[in-house]
């Protein structure tokens, strides 16, 4: 996975997209029910993912971490389930609230992974080199 945020940018507008179309929706329709999918999906879709993005973009080694691969691939498939999940809950189905309360843990995991790789990426100098040892966790020498 070279282009982190190439990946985060492009399902970021995804999500960007489904809740603009889920807001006409419920504007036209003047069911305003699903209103907490449609925020979450701008939230935590377009606007988190946008950032993860533009973060990896801004700090690319960071993205080439194990820990930012692994935070990816945790998010992105929870964060999926969980809109699933919470558009299943506010259309009547009470039973998913299990599942969708599985899946916000593990994308508040994910963010707080994202919390890790940021944290650490940024408290280095302009040094590249410095700044991948540090994203992976370990403390250069000097």
């Amino acid at each position: 996975m070279e282009r982190i945020s190439q990946w985060f940018l492009r399902l970021a507008v995804l999500y960007l997209v489904l809740g603009i179309v889920l807001g006409n929706v419920m504007g036209m329709s003047g069911d305003h029910s699903m209103m907490p999918v449609h925020v979450h999906l701008n939230l935590l879709g377009w606007v988190t993912m946008g950032l993860f993005g533009l973060f990896y973009r801004a700090w690319p080694a960071a993205g080439m971490t194990k820990l930012a691969k692994l935070q990816f691939w945790i998010y992105v498939p929870s964060h999926f389930v969980q809109m699933v999940s919470l558009s299943l809950l506010y259309r009547g189905v009470v039973s998913i609230e299990p599942l969708l309360g599985i899946s916000s843990l593990v994308v508040g995991i994910a963010i707080i992974m994202f919390a890790v790789v940021l944290w650490r990426a940024t408290g280095v100098a302009t040094d590249p080199a410095k700044a991948a040892m540090m994203a992976e966790g370990v403390r250069p020498a000097g």
